[in-house]
């Protein structure tokens, strides 16, 4: 087993998005301001996707956006100016439900890569077929799937298969509810689900009960099968739902997908379960439908309510991956001597540049001593790195102005970042 499976975070904002990247994610999905099928999450504007594609390249980390509602005849025209600054500054692939919508990025964007959504209800290899026509390399198969029917899609379909491993369930088949549009007018289809089967429904007797209520999916005690079974990536629900839920979900999962690929198997520490069920999820789960066609029990009946979070265990997940950015840990070099330039390097991993600065004078008064110098090139401030080591090369008592010096290493911060971004 050569390739590590992929694990995948909900991102329903740019906190978020940092939130799962410091809890281990290896990608993100998130929506803009249109087409996406969560049209009450926060969402992204224009500039904040184009800042989170920088942000997430930089720790390594995939976007892929979702344009995942059937789109008007009208709105086709705008698809294409929409998504063309987004695939120009990089997106790793976009996730769609309408094979209009996929034969218009077919064309306009032949290298992006298209992911088929679990709404266009993909059930075998023959479906996928039709979709490797418009150059569709990623299907996300219809939940209702079997483990086995999975395992038969992947031997068939020559494709990457993404499938869900945790959150919540739908009751419809996938992609296929009209129950919201029916009910309410508002048509999950276009991103505003009313989530009707999340209410309450009384039985002749006046008996209240939750009958379309879907118990929440729970995965992580069958993971081996599910990596061995091929999946690609691993996809966690939840754009909807808090920083703290998404980040501690991942968390977990990140933990014990690391100890199979060490050890090949894991004993699960029930402090994490616990974890798990104090993080927005209702009061019962099940593994999906991996193992179970379909059954009364899958669905919560007596209750289609979250059960109640520790607040202890969520203030603990804000203060570990809420409250702070991820970063990356660097090394400087600086070489500080009278009559020479000034040099400051700054290093991560195999990326290293460098830039040249004042001429170092020999100081009249308060020259620069080494803890002054270290002070000063540690000074990262609001960037996604921080400093681990400093060297520091330096002859004579030199001086050159500490703003020419802060110039230096934030022109030299930069430049390092866009050189990682870019490769």
């Amino acid at each position: 087993m050569t390739k590590k499976v992929e694990l995948l975070a909900p991102a329903g904002n740019f906190n978020t998005m940092l939130a799962v990247i410091k809890a281990g994610c290896d990608a993100v999905y998130l929506a803009g301001n249109k087409f996406g099928a969560r049209a009450y999450a926060d969402n992204f504007n224009d500039d904040e996707i184009l800042e989170a594609i920088d942000i997430a390249h930089l720790f390594n980390v995939k976007v892929y956006m979702t344009v995942n509602t059937l789109l008007k005849d009208e709105e086709i025209a705008s698809l294409k100016d929409f998504m063309a600054p987004i695939v120009k500054k990089g997106l790793d692939g976009v996730i769609v439900q309408d094979v209009g919508v996929i034969r218009v990025l077919n064309k306009e964007f032949p290298t992006l890569h298209i992911h088929a959504s679990t709404q266009l209800s993909i059930l075998g290899p023959y479906a996928v077929e039709i979709l490797k026509k418009y150059n569709v390399d990623r299907v996300v198969p219809a939940r209702e799937c079997s483990l086995e029917e999975i395992k038969y899609i992947k031997s068939l379909g020559n494709i990457e298969i993404e499938s869900f491993i945790h959150g919540a369930m739908c009751y419809s088949y996938s992609g296929m509810c009209l129950f919201s549009s029916i009910l309410g007018g508002r048509s999950g289809n276009r991103g505003r689900c009313a989530q009707p089967c999340r209410l309450p429904y009384h039985t002749k007797k006046e008996k209240e009960v939750y009958p379309f209520s879907m118990k929440d999916m729970c995965t992580i005690s069958i993971l081996p099968e599910l990596i061995e079974a091929g999946i690609d990536s691993f996809k966690i629900e939840g754009r909807m739902k808090k920083a703290e839920y998404a980040a501690g979900v991942v968390s977990v999962y990140r933990k014990y997908i690391d100890l199979y690929y060490k050890n090949g198997n894991f004993v699960i520490e029930e402090n994490d379960m616990n974890l798990l069920r104090n993080l927005y999820i209702r009061n019962e789960i099940s593994l999906g439908y991996y193992h179970k066609n379909n059954g009364k029990d899958m669905v919560t009946l007596s209750q289609g309510a979250y059960s109640s979070q520790d607040e202890g265990v969520i203030t603990n997940l804000t203060n570990k991956y809420v409250n702070s950015k991820p970063y990356l840990l660097i090394n400087a070099f600086i070489k500080f001597n009278v009559n020479e330039p000034v040099y400051l390097s700054y290093k991560y991993g195999d990326t290293e540049v460098s830039l040249t600065g004042n001429v170092v004078e020999e100081a009249k008064n308060a020259p620069l001593n080494k803890e002054k110098l270290i002070e000063q090139v540690s000074k990262l401030g609001d960037t996604y790195f921080k400093i681990n080591e400093v060297l520091i090369e330096q002859k004579g008592n030199g001086f050159i102005p500490i703003k020419a010096l802060n110039e230096l290493r934030r022109n030299l911060v930069n430049l390092l970042q866009e050189k990682i971004i870019n490769g």
